[in-house]
This record gives C-alpha cells, sequence and structure tokens, in this order.
C-alpha cells in the first residue's frame, strides 16, 4: 500500500504551468515530451506507465491532448482546482499574445524572426525524440511490445489520420489482453487525490446537457455572444486529435457566418504557429477579431467555450479512468495501448515533426547536440528553448 502524493497548493501549480506555456514550442506532440521531462523525469509526479495511460485517455477524449494531459496532471495533484490551475497557466501566454496580435499591438510575422522560430522546431524536434527514446525504453522493454511499437510507427506513417490513431489504440488494447496479460506491469505506485465518481458523472452530465442545449438557447435568443459561445464549445466538443485538426472546423465556425473575414483567420492562424502553448488559443484571437463583443471580452468568452469540453471531459472520466486503470485484464491492455502511444509518437516523431522541420546537416547536427544535452541531464529544457530560439535568430541575422 503506497501512500498518495500530497496536494500542491494551486499557485506551485500554476507557476508550473506558467513556465511551460512560456516555453513549449513546437505543437502537442512536442508539449507531451515537455510535460514527461517535468513531471516524470524531474518532479516524479507519476511513473512512465502512469504517464502514458493519461496520454491514452486523453488521446480518446475529444479535444486537444496536451491541454487535456495537463488538466488531468494538475487534477491529480491539486484536484479540481489544480486542473483550472494547470489549464490558465499553460494556456495564459500564448491566449496574451493571440489577443495582442488581434488587437493590432503586434504586426503578424514581424514580431519573431524565421531564424529564431526555425531555433525553436529544432529544439522540439530534440525534445520529442528525447520522451519517445524515455518511453520506449521504460514502456517497450520486450520484444513483444517492441514489435508492437514498430508495428504501429509503420501503420501510423502509411495511414496517417485521427480516425486510424483511435483504431490502432483499440487493437494495441485487444492485443494486450491476449498478448501481454503476463509482462503488463502493476498499477501506478503514486496515488493522487481521491476523486468523486458522482462529481465525475456530474461533470459527464453537465457536458453533454450543455452540447445538446446551448443550440437550443442560441436560436431562441438570438444573442450574439451565446451564438459564439455555443459554436466554440461544438468545436470543442466534436474535434479528436486536437492541433491542426481544428481548423476546419473553425474556419465553418466563424468564417462562414462572417464573424471573420478569411484573410484575417488566416493571418491569425499563421501567427499562432509561431506560439508557445496550445494550438486552441487561437479562439482568442478569433473572439477578439469579431465586431461583437469582440476585444479581450470577445477573446475570453471564445477562450472558455473551446476550452470548457475539455474540462468537464477529463474531470469526468478521471475518477472512472483511476480505478478502472488498476484492474490486471486492463493493465494488460494498457501495456498495448501504451506501447502503441510511443509507436504513434515516434511516427510523428518522423513525419511530420521532422521531415517538415530538418532541411539539412546542419539542421541535424543541432537536434542530435539538444538530444544529447537532454540525455545528460543538466541543462532543462526551457534552457535549451531559449538557446534555441536566440540561435536560430543569430544566425537568420548573418
Amino acid at each position: 500500500m503506497t501512500e498518495p502524493t500530497p496536494r500542491d497548493s494551486l499557485w506551485t501549480v500554476f507557476l508550473i504551468f506558467l513556465r511551460l506555456g512560456l516555453t513549449s514550442f513546437g505543437g502537442p506532440v512536442a508539449h507531451l515530451g515537455y510535460f514527461r521531462e517535468e513531471f516524470v523525469r524531474r518532479r516524479r509526479w507519476l511513473d512512465e506507465s502512469h504517464y502514458a495511460d493519461l496520454i491514452a485517455l486523453c488521446q480518446f477524449l475529444p479535444g486537444p491532448a496536451s491541454s487535456q494531459l495537463g488538466m488531468a496532471l494538475g487534477a491529480l495533484r491539486a484536484g479540481q482546482w489544480g486542473a483550472l490551475a494547470a489549464w490558465v497557466g499553460f494556456t495564459l501566454p500564448s491566449a496574451l499574445l493571440m489577443l495582442l496580435v488581434a488587437l493590432g499591438l503586434s504586426r503578424h510575422g514581424q514580431w519573431l524572426p524565421a531564424g529564431a522560430l526555425h531555433g525553436l522546431m529544432l529544439v522540439s524536434v530534440a525534445v520529442v525524440a528525447h520522451a519517445v527514446w524515455g518511453m520506449a525504453k521504460s514502456l517497450c522493454p520486450d520484444w513483444q511490445r517492441q514489435g508492437l511499437m514498430i508495428l504501429v510507427t509503420a501503420v501510423a506513417l502509411r495511414w496517417p489520420g485521427v480516425v486510424v490513431q483511435l483504431l490502432v489504440i483499440l487493437a494495441a488494447a485487444l492485443i494486450g489482453m491476449v498478448w501481454l496479460q503476463s509482462s503488463a506491469a502493476s498499477g501506478s505506485g503514486i496515488q493522487g487525490p481521491e476523486t468523486s465518481r458522482r462529481r465525475g458523472g456530474f461533470y459527464l452530465l453537465l457536458f453533454f446537457v450543455l452540447l445538446v442545449f446551448l443550440p437550443l438557447l442560441a436560436a431562441a435568443s438570438q444573442a450574439p455572444w451565446l451564438a459564439q459561445f455555443d459554436a466554440f464549445y461544438r468545436v470543442g466538443s466534436l474535434v479528436f486529435g486536437g492541433g491542426h485538426v481544428v481548423l476546419p472546423l473553425l474556419q465553418s465556425a466563424v468564417v462562414e457566418p462572417g464573424w471573420v473575414d478569411a484573410q484575417s483567420f488566416l493571418a491569425g492562424y499563421g501567427a499562432a504557429q509561431a506560439l508557445p502553448g496550445p494550438l486552441f488559443t487561437f479562439a482568442a484571437f478569433l473572439g477578439a477579431t469579431m465586431a461583437e463583443p469582440g476585444g479581450a471580452a470577445g477573446a475570453l468568452l471564445c477562450l472558455v467555450a473551446i476550452f470548457l469540453p475539455s474540462f468537464l471531459l477529463v474531470l469526468g472520466a478521471l475518477p472512472f479512468w483511476e480505478n478502472l486503470r488498476r484492474l490486471r485484464r486492463l493493465r494488460a491492455a494498457l501495456a498495448g495501448v501504451n506501447a502503441a502511444v510511443v509507436g504513434l509518437l515516434l511516427a510523428a516523431l518522423i513525419h511530420p515533426i521532422g521531415s517538415e522541420t530538418i532541411s539539412g546537416l546542419l539542421d541535424i547536427t543541432v537536434v542530435a547536440l539538444a538530444f544529447g544535452v537532454l540525455l545528460s541531464g543538466r541543462v532543462p529544457p526551457w534552457t535549451l528553448v531559449l538557446l534555441g530560439a536566440l540561435g536560430g535568430g543569430l544566425a537568420g541575422a548573418l
């Protein structure tokens, strides 16, 4: 019987995720690497198996997987308010920057030099590679799981897409139940604060109630702000995979009704690529750009609306997930799922992260050096992020 981990203060959780929100460049897959470095290796809030289990859970839920993972980590460490503190800290930096871009305080494409952005992306490749390396050593220790990891990598590269990812995870769970029962790891030795199933059921019920009744309320009231809240809530509820997958849904939600013109939409989306933190903060730009309510109020409205489904689903699912994952047969299934998660991360590292970022021998050298520094454990990832931006900016200026 293990002792539960002590609760951290909400302020501590907020500050940890605020620093991650300021330095986590590279998109959702890279965020998983930053989170692993911070919470598995450095702070030891949970072990590799529990961390991979949470990734698997967030892959199944609609919404931005990295933000949901942050909420889950905050909830396990400091309860439901810890989830909120983690989300605010991780989201705040990029949301404020998107608001500034929308208000015209910075010109798109001018505020961050192209060289600095490339340096940041190269560091992100190294961070993802380091995460894949560490998770593969821990979660794929035998030939069965190594073979499953390689198979999943090949399938994901051949047939990319969110639907294939979900099918692969389901197939890996079935393979694990049949093939990996003898090698499945025991339940995590680290517990978070106790969570109530009744409270979890309430959050899940609230998620579905809002999904069903918000469109009816918006149609009945004719209030622009309620229509916007409904549109962004539905986007956050229905998009699987997060990240760039949200683009077509958001375009349909805001460009087709005429709330935002196509040129402004693409400009804001382009700016979002260069920011740390979750891509879903693009919603802050769109809310601020709209005529009504617009500005900071519109940014906050749309930001809360698009992330609210994730908040409700994570807090709703965690109480059931934390209990179910301790069952022996489910642990065997999760052993397969964890190997599949490593395979999916490896596939993402190869394409699009590596293929679209590395363009020559110099880039390969920089990534290899950054990877070696991360392996040494002597330099934290956020320091590498700053060095990557500085080095890339200086190289671009020469």
